[in-house]
């Protein structure tokens, strides 16, 4: 058994792993992958490079194949004959989308603070006299009572169904009139019918409020069935299956006694009637996993093609979702082949299922990995819009489980996402406070053009952003503008110098800008082709572009990645052994992702940030762009309403540096790193080895301590022998 089977991953998964060259669980894998085996929500954090990707995919792959079996065999039509329509709980079919049934069908929640939701029992009655108790188990809103199939799940609010809220009120046919008084947390109304009558009335704590509706005996004969509708509230029912808290008035008893010719079947619900085997909709996927970039969708899906490997009979469909591919492909293959996990970014996501070619109603799993990154990018109203249209219970009775990736677990707008959609979630962070790690040598860079001259000849060789296209730039002239344009002259020189001074053969460039990733490529194959051939990776390129480049530097056809912050979070790039900052990130956590890139498994790195003394001048293209950038060239400054901003490096220096709770080395121009515990006793992209020492061999060392340790053992024993003889003799 291999060490992945022990966390209860499948024999068939654990051999892919192994072809995988992966021994052990990483951390992450061992704290996640049996919380999503046992059907939790989970938040996890961890560092760059330690697994998330798999911690969250093993389980999932498992347990959509485990179902696909069970649909296969025919076990699912029987779990849900067995969870649809068990006798006198809540309806996992008959309710609204954001409410949840708990498994044992009985405690009823909805976090929705906007909207009502609102569910039915199992089985109604039609005659006789009947009763059961609702407990109100949370603070909230709630309206509790009796309702038709007919009726619509807001309760009280059709001619339909006759609801007591906590407000005091009753309704019926969106008629809210006073009656009995509020309730709210502990407080448990019992709902009373009698059926021959029409009667329906209500107590609060066992104080009877008096006749409430009375209802058409024409609608009684069909069915009348216990009801609520909560707003961020919930609710626990009692129909029988325990003693009542409060005694019921004469004649009234528990409504699970009812006998079978009194009781009324739910036939209600969404994806089919009640005790029908769920089917396989092709359109409808088991998974939903977004990813923030068509990089990280893609890594993912690959990662699920592997991992899947030898699950057979049935096979897992899955489908990358991601735009700049023909979207009539991806529908097509929703359509004819089907997909149970779809891997994709949050836009053609949306447009797939607005446009109603993808549909959300199996939806099992719900992953948003790198969660940080898309509530950043704008996406925490369409994850909401997502998640309202999963059904929290599916038809064969399994709970929704949403999964969180993300950098930093406890920043605001995740924790708020958290409390508004997940269920009990468990928090894994292995992560804690941002540090950079041992195998990482990071170092700045001062780029200084009023100390450092050389830019004066070389503005006819490196293009710059045109920034400064209309001012008076020129050696001589300090103006801020001048002295702008020579960082940005400086910066590339710079960047090859580090290059050749280390003698790098591999190494990833981050620059801020699209426009600066084009400038230094087009710089680096102007100087040499071949010593500096390089690929770019950013939001512009087409699709196929970046996806081929990303290959050719992954493979080693070329030797430099240029790229912006798109590839500084989650891309698998291993045995890195050098990274440059052009610029510095104005996220100070992105920082610690970037160089994240290199020092991974255990192998050396080394980080080098160029970091401009004076301020620069750069693009900054706001909502206010109409374009975002595309052939934008406003250089004024956005405060008068232009695209520009002044950059002040060293102030974000200091906040990585006060964030890390770190100096960071400085060196000088010419980019030597000194000779310390890194440089000169390691070997860049390799394991450190292990220091060396004046004896031949540990066992050498230890031979003579441990014969003058056996010498006083032995004197020891002798010792005591002896006293004990002489105390004999004596004796």
């Amino acid at each position: 058994m291999t060490a992945f089977e022990e966390f209860g991953v499948l024999p068939e998964i654990a051999k892919a792993i192994e072809e995988l060259e992966w021994t052990l669980p990483t951390d992450i894998q061992a704290e996640g992958i049996p919380l999503v085996l046992g059907g939790g929500d989970v938040l996890m954090a961890a560092e760059t490079g330690s697994g998330k990707t798999a911690a969250f995919c093993l389980p999932i792959i498992q347990i959509v194949w485990e179902t696909l079996k069970d649909i296969q065999s025919g076990k699912a039509a029987k779990a849900a004959a067995e969870s649809c329509s068990p006798p006198w709980t809540m309806s996992i079919l008959d309710r609204g989308n954001a409410l949840a049934v708990a498994p044992c069908g009985l405690r009823v929640q909805s976090r929705e603070q906007k909207e009502w939701h609102g569910v039915r029992c199992t089985r109604g009655v039609n005659s006789g006299k009947w009763a059961f108790e609702a407990t109100v188990t949370d603070e909230g809103l709630c309206r509790v009572g009796w309702s038709s199939l007919q009726a619509n799940l807001d309760l009280g609010t059709d001619r339909f169904g006759f609801g007591f809220g906590g407000t005091g009120k009753k309704s019926n046919n969106k008629q809210f009139d006073n009656y009995g008084e509020a309730f709210g947390k502990c407080d448990v109304i019992t709902c009373l019918l009698d059926a021959d009558s029409g009667e329906i009335r209500f107590c609060k704590n066992g104080v009877d409020l008096g006749r409430a509706f009375t209802a058409d005996k024409n609608l009684i004969r069909n069915g009348m069935f216990p009801a609520v509708v909560l707003k961020n509230a919930e609710m626990e029912f009692n129909f029988g299956n325990k003693e009542f808290k409060h005694s019921l008035p004469q004649g009234y008893q528990p409504i699970n006694s009812a006998s079978h010719d009194q009781v009324v079947t739910n036939s209600n619900g969404q994806g089919g009637s009640a005790g029908s085997a769920p089917k396989i909709a092709n359109n409808a996927p088991q998974a939903i996993i977004i990813e923030p970039s068509r990089e990280l969708a893609e890594q993912t899906s690959n990662q699920i093609k592997k991992f899947k490997k030898y699950l057979e009979d049935p096979t897992i469909r899955e489908l990358l979702v991601i735009g700049g591919i023909n979207v009539k492909e991806q529908i097509s293959h929703l359509q004819n082949i089907g997909a149970d996990i779809i891997v994709g970014t949050p836009g053609r996501l949306e447009d797939l299922i607005q446009g109603g070619y993808l549909s959300l109603s199996n939806c099992r799993f719900f992953v948003l990995d790198e969660a940080d990154g898309l509530l950043k990018q704008g996406y925490t109203d369409l994850i909401e819009r997502l998640h309202k249209q999963m059904p929290k219970i599916t038809s064969d009775g399994r709970r929704l489980q949403m999964i969180v990736c993300s950098a930093t677990l406890h920043a605001f707008e995740v924790k708020k996402m958290a409390e508004k959609l997940m269920y009990f979630p468990t928090w894994v962070d292995l992560k804690g406070e941002d540090a950079v790690p041992d195998t990482v040598h990071h170092v700045v860079v001062n780029v200084d053009p009023q100390k450092d001259k050389s830019w004066h000849n070389l503005r006819r060789h490196i293009l710059t952003d045109g920034v400064h296209a209309q001012d008076n730039v020129r050696p001589g002239n300090n103006s801020p503008e001048t002295m702008s344009e020579a960082v940005k002259l400086l910066k590339g020189e710079y960047c090859i110098r580090a290059i050749d001074v280390h003698n790098m053969d591999r190494a990833i460039i981050f620059c801020r800008t699209k426009v600066d990733c084009d400038n230094l490529e087009k710089y680096m194959k102007q100087l040499d082709r071949n010593r500096y051939s390089c690929v770019c990776l950013h939001g512009d390129r087409k699709p196929n572009e970046r996806k081929a480049n990303l290959e050719q530097f992954k493979k080693g056809s070329v030797k430099f990645l240029v790229c912006t912050d798109v590839a500084a979070r989650g891309l698998d790039i291993t045995g890195l052994p050098f990274m440059i900052n052009v610029t510095l990130p104005d996220e100070k956590s992105n920082y610690v992702h970037r160089i994240g890139r290199v020092g991974r498994a255990e192998r050396m790195g080394l980080a080098i940030s160029l970091v401009s003394t004076v301020p620069e001048k750069v693009w900054y293209h706001g909502e206010w762009c109409k374009t975002r950038g595309r052939n934008c060239w406003n250089t004024n400054l956005t405060d008068q309403k232009g695209c520009c901003i002044w950059y002040n490096e060293p102030q974000y220096l200091a906040d990585i540096e006060e964030h890390l709770n770190v100096t960071i080395q400085q060196i000088g121009p010419d980019i030597q790193v000194p000779h310390d515990d890194f440089d000169g006793k390691v070997v860049y992209g390799q394991k450190r080895k292990a220091a060396g020492t004046n004896y031949e061999t540990h066992t050498a060392q230890m031979v003579p301590i441990v014969a003058a340790l056996s010498r006083l053992e032995s004197d020891a024993q002798s010792i005591y022998v002896k006293r004990y003889l002489t105390k004999l003799t004596r004796a």
